[in-house]
């Protein structure tokens, strides 16, 4: 049985609770967070206890960490859990700075730890499908793929400033999304941004809406679409035109049924937000995690991978503000 350290006991937090807690190979035996009363109720609702992070990692009982902190501390707990012996499982990213989540892997590598970053959509059945489809040849050669990711509604400003931006905190999921499904890295970034949902964001120093395009090196092209807004539900799509034929994942709705008049065809919007819509991603994404460590194979989403997002994120980020395409090389 896997014993398990939940560090971060806010709303991702209660979501892996949940799938550490219900998993049969698993238990959760400890919660930390800054704030001690909302680690005592979530420790006390699955009869762990709660101590700090830095009694978590120390205790020789534990055998893995997750972190579901706020992103400033990614990287310092890796670290320290890891040379502490133990395994990861942490939310992305891997750190706001790129330098920084280098040094990091950096360091853990000295460990030999296993280290997986938590990009949950992979998980996600559909989209597990559509890659599958496509390494299967279903389509011929894959040549263009599009993401589209829009928020029901943008997380309020206080949370935009310490966020990293969108391309860091938003669409990092779609730079990993299109690594996951292309099984490579582009070689340059362009993207474009504006900030017209909410001023705020702007005067933040963040967009709302954007637009990135990923040139690969044999001539590939990937394109994500982003919005803080769409009104109708959480729009989560990717498509993947091939040299033989397109693949499709389309949105999760609220339900299947359709409405056909002489007024036309309507049907159920999407599900509203993420917690809804990935939840059994997360947790397929946590059983992973358990069986890679039980069976002794690597991980299935790594430290690697979560670093060369957030490059990703970097080179878009620049590349909004000086309105040119960055070669991900130079970064």
């Amino acid at each position: 049985m896997l014993k398990v350290g939940l560090l971060g006991a806010g709303r991702i937090g209660q979501v892996h609770a949940v799938n550490i807690a219900g998993h049969p190979g698993s238990t959760l035996v400890a919660v930390s967070d800054v704030n001690a009363e909302a680690a005592q109720a979530l420790a006390a609702k699955y009869d762990a206890k709660a101590a700090s992070s830095e009694e978590i990692i120390a205790n020789p009982d534990i055998d893995a960490v997750l972190i579901a902190s706020s992103t400033d501390t990614h990287s310092d707990l890796i670290e320290k859990a890891t040379a502490a012996g133990k395994a990861v499982l942490c939310e992305k990213p891997v750190d706001l700075s790129l330098e920084r989540a280098k040094a990091c892997l950096a360091a853990v590598s000295k460990t030999g730890q296993p280290v997986m970053i938590g990009f949950n959509r992979r998980f996600d059945p559909n989209f597990g499908a559509l890659r599958s489809a496509a390494h299967a040849g279903e389509i011929g050669k894959a040549e263009l793929l599009s993401v589209t990711s829009f928020d029901p509604a943008p997380p309020p400003v206080s949370y935009i400033k310490v966020s990293g931006g969108l391309f860091r905190d938003m669409m990092i999921h779609d730079f990993d999304m299109a690594n996951f499904i292309m099984d490579s890295a582009p070689v340059s970034v362009r993207a474009v941004g504006s900030s017209i949902v909410d001023p705020a964001i702007g005067e933040a120093g963040d967009v709302d809406t954007a637009v990135v395009t990923l040139t690969y090196a044999d001539g590939r092209i990937a394109v994500i679409k982003n919005s803080r807004r769409a009104v109708y539900g959480y729009d989560q799509r990717v498509e993947l035109l091939g040299s033989e034929g397109l693949l499709t994942a389309a949105n999760m709705l609220e339900n299947t049924v359709s409405k056909s008049t002489v007024a036309g065809v309507s049907s159920a919007k999407p599900t509203y937000f993420f917690l809804e819509r990935y939840m059994p991603a997360y947790a397929a994404e946590w059983d992973a995690f358990v069986t890679a460590l039980a069976e002794g194979r690597p991980m299935p989403v790594t430290l690697e991978d979560g670093v060369a997002a957030l490059a990703m994120a970097e080179a878009a980020t620049k590349s909004a503000k000086m309105g040119e395409a960055v070669d991900l090389a130079t970064l």
